[in-house]
């Protein structure tokens, strides 16, 4: 079984940074995709960002010019940096990966993002 443990979640104003982690650990495994979604109070799970294995990017449009999503493929580990926050950005952060030889996807518990205004 694959883990997936996200940090760097928190509380920052309006216009603050954060950096968001996500390591996969367990058995004997090969990421294809990885990626961040995040849902809001109230609103449906959406996509924020993803990279492949060979670093192709893909962002939600509400975040382009401001988030960057990274990859460090020999430690299994996303990040996103999150610039220039604002309020409708608070919500729970979940990382998933995409596993090849797995049919379903794998994903974290979560981390709280919470932009103050």
């Amino acid at each position: 079984q694959v883990q997936l443990v996200e940090s760097g979640g928190g509380l920052v104003q309006t216009g603050g940074s954060l950096r968001l982690s996500c390591a996969a650990s367990g058995s004997i495994f090969t990421i294809n995709r990885m990626g961040w979604y995040r849902q809001a109070p109230g609103a449906q799970r959406e996509l924020v960002a993803d990279i492949t294995r060979g670093g192709s990017t893909n962002y939600a449009d509400s975040v382009k010019g401001r988030f960057t999503i990274s990859r460090d493929k020999a430690q299994n580990t996303v990040y996103l940096q999150m610039n220039s926050l604002k309020p409708e950005d608070t919500a729970v952060y979940y990382c998933t990966a995409d596993v090849i030889g797995r049919v379903r996807d794998y994903w974290g518990q979560g981390t709280q993002v919470t932009v103050s205004s």
